[in-house]
């Protein structure tokens, strides 16, 4: 299958984000007087907030939903943005990626002040092509309307000339159930067992790791769904 773009996700992809995400909800959970365990949380890491506190807190109403998302947000820019950090070779994958061909895309369960940050933090203004995140779309990850939201943006490209690089098992079925194929990565923390079951076309530790095997890797040979 000849690949078109690449789509990549941030938090926990080409960023080291995830537990500083973690720390955020859970002190956004104490200060709605819920107590969450780290595990649990993160276990959701990579959904939106639309989809982690219903996974989280079922019973919390619309008011209680909403709060959360504030606080998380609140949270997380004032902690933990300004400390977040690339994962070594992140920009050089993504450089690479546009250097072979191919149209870059950013595609996040993250808000449009985050993506901007990350954007710049990468130095990857003039490497991507597209971007797209929580703000542009009704439900984030697992649901595949991020990644049809890219996809729109980029006329002449279908869904099977894509593939998506994630650290989340949301990231993947996102993916499959946009028609697109997935590489999982290691770096987000998930177990092996959980990546797998999601159906990804391969598994790598980090973006370094696909870094490394870039002309062997699924993003350059041809691959079978």
């Amino acid at each position: 299958m000849t690949i078109k773009a690449v789509f990549f996700d941030i938090d926990g992809t080409l960023v080291d984000s995830n537990d500083y995400h973690v720390t955020a909800w859970e002190e956004a959970f104490a200060r709605s007087g819920s107590t969450v365990a780290r595990h649990e949380i993160h276990g959701q890491i990579g959904k939106g907030a639309d989809m982690l506190i219903p996974a989280l807190l079922p019973d919390a109403d619309d008011e209680t939903r909403h709060q959360l998302a504030q606080a998380h947000g609140t949270i997380f820019k004032s902690a933990f943005l300004e400390r977040v950090e690339p994962f070594p070779s992140a920009r050089d994958l993504l450089l690479r990626t546009q250097e072979s061909g191919l149209q870059v895309v950013l595609a996040s369960s993250a808000s449009q002040g985050e993506l901007d940050h990350y954007l710049q933090l990468l130095d990857a203004q003039s490497i991507v092509t597209a971007t797209t995140c929580a703000d542009d779309v009704e439900h984030t990850k697992p649901d595949p309307d991020i990644f049809a939201s890219a996809l729109s943006k980029l006329p002449g490209v279908e869904a099977s000339e894509v593939i998506v690089i994630g650290d989340t098992p949301y990231d993947i079925e996102a993916a499959r159930r946009c028609g697109m194929a997935a590489v999982g990565l290691r770096s987000g923390k998930f177990p092996d067992q959980s990546l797998w079951e999601a159906n990804p076309v391969a598994l790598y530790d980090d973006v370094a790791a696909i870094l490394a095997d870039f002309a062997n890797s699924p993003i350059s040979q041809p691959w079978k769904t």
